[in-house]
């Protein structure tokens, strides 16, 4: 079925032809840009009100396709997305995981925290820290493994993770 936006204020609507745009698994409507963020198959796109596509991700491939938001946070400023990722690479293993911070509006990878990587230098942006929930630092390699929720805080820039076990 085609998309339609509807301006409850005009009355106007806009169709977007199902060839241009799928159904996502999930959206989150991003009040302060007019924009809406769409989730299908560990893809994440950001779309307009006129049904244009606004921003594919690089390198922000969602772990869970089926678009878990207790893996996904948007900043309260929404230009920021932090997300639980997996490698674009075909075939690469778990032990790969990441916590990307990208751009909304440009889809650019603005911080990238790995399992395996090395000292806080290494990483794009060393100023963020990985906390576990009871409040302890943590490598990428403790904090990332089998990821079923994230948090970051603004305020004192950490992300803190937490897993089912």
């Amino acid at each position: 079925e085609n998309l339609r936006i509807a301006d409850v204020c005009t009355g106007t609507c806009i169709e977007v032809a199902n060839t241009q745009f799928m159904n996502p698994n999930a959206f989150i409507f991003l009040y302060e840009n007019h924009l809406f963020l769409t989730f299908r198959d560990s893809q994440v796109q950001v779309w307009n009100f006129k049904g244009e596509l606004v921003t594919s991700f690089e390198d922000h491939l969602l772990w869970h396709p089926n678009c878990n938001t207790n893996n996904i946070f948007i900043t309260q400023e929404q230009d920021l997305i932090v997300s639980y990722c997996k490698p674009n690479a075909e075939g690469s293993e778990k032990s790969a995981a990441s916590i990307n911070v990208s751009s909304i509006l440009t889809g650019k990878c603005q911080a990238k925290l790995g399992q395996g990587q090395g000292d806080e230098e290494e990483e794009m942006d060393a100023s963020l820290v990985l906390r576990s929930p009871g409040g302890n630092r943590v490598s990428g390699d403790a904090a990332l493994g089998d990821v079923t929720a994230l948090f970051y805080n603004e305020e004192r820039n950490e992300i803190y993770t937490g897993n089912a076990s």
